[in-house]
């Protein structure tokens, strides 16, 4: 039997892992996840297109959801999870005024302290973005004529004129929402098959049953424009695809300063809590361990969070404030 055996690996050293291979997963999230947003505004003139064939494509693919969960959800939740432990019990020896501990004012002292701050920056910051941007105002879906459209509500602006015309876009305000709930005629719909029976085909009875699968689908889609509250200043815009109903929704969100302001401390929260992460995460995995390594590392990856900072800050400042404004 080796000397090795019966060696122990310490559960700390395990979860110091795991909770570095999931930050590495949410960095390339990020990554992604800012450089296709930042496609609404980085094109001036493009009216977003980049960002609406991106969105397009990801919502394309199968079993969007599972994954979703699988390769940002869990990671978050358990890097979240495991990140706040550390927080909670590391010391800041980097700012403060107590005489009984020493203060670094080190690079890396400095780095450790604002990892931590940001840390709890991100979990308030998340928390919200989720709960605004998935569920408060995600677009909602329809189906009419067999085709899918995506219904977002939007403080309007008149900038929305010439907007939904070049977006191909239909804007619904409460009096237009009103006037077709009321005005639909509503159809019985009752099942046309007496028999379990085989029964020949007949080509009238196929009209008769695609003009009542439409007219099922009209009301459903008129009963989800319903259910949206608006007062006088809102109004739901009705799109053919995701992308663009995504693409009114983020525009709608940066419209605010209010909400620009707090979007860009969270970017560039995340922005440094990720890459800051990466380069520990780098000497964690043992792939920069001199000292020389380590430091053109930090150049390089100060020169990715300055890149993907700018991605962040031109997605929120740029796309209702300078291309699609109107």
């Amino acid at each position: 039997m080796s000397a090795n055996s019966n060696v122990v690996v310490p559960k700390a050293f395990i979860w110091r892992r795991v909770h570095s291979l999931f930050g590495l997963m949410i960095v390339l999230y990020l990554v992604e996840h800012l450089t296709v947003n930042s496609q609404a505004a980085l094109w001036l003139g493009s009216d977003g297109y980049g960002f609406i064939r991106l969105v397009n494509l990801i919502h394309s693919l199968p079993f969007l959801q599972v994954l979703e969960i699988v390769l940002i959800g869990i990671p978050i939740l358990f890097h979240g999870i495991i990140g706040i432990k550390y927080a909670l019990t590391s010391k800041n020896n980097s700012m403060g005024f107590q005489k009984s501990k020493p203060i670094l004012s080190y690079g890396r002292n400095r780095a450790f302290s604002w990892q931590r701050i940001t840390s709890w920056i991100l979990v308030v910051g998340i928390v919200g973005h989720v709960v605004q941007m998935r569920f408060l105002d995600c677009p909602q879906k329809a189906v009419v004529n067999n085709e899918k459209q995506y219904l977002v509500k939007l403080n309007f602006d008149e900038g929305l004129y010439s907007l939904s015309d070049r977006l191909d876009v239909e804007i619904f305000d409460r009096e237009k929402i009103n006037f077709l709930y009321d005005n639909f005629n509503k159809v019985e719909k009752k099942n046309s098959w007496t028999s379990s029976d085989s029964i020949p085909y007949r080509a009238d009875e196929e009209v008769k049953i695609a003009k009542l699968q439409g007219k099922w689908q009209e009301e459903s889609f008129i009963n989800v424009l319903n259910k949206y509250k608006l007062n006088q200043t809102q109004v739901v815009a009705v799109s053919k695809n995701a992308g663009t109903a995504f693409l009114l929704m983020v525009r709608n969100t940066f419209k605010s300063p209010m909400w620009a302001v707090l979007y860009t401390l969270f970017v560039i929260a995340a922005v440094f809590h990720g890459f800051n992460g990466l380069w520990t995460a780098l000497i964690t995995w043992g792939v920069i361990l001199s000292y020389r390594s380590q430091k053109m590392m930090v150049n390089f990856v100060i020169l990715l969070m300055l890149a993907l900072g700018f991605l962040g800050l031109v997605s929120i400042w740029g796309t209702y404030f300078i291309n699609l404004r109107s």
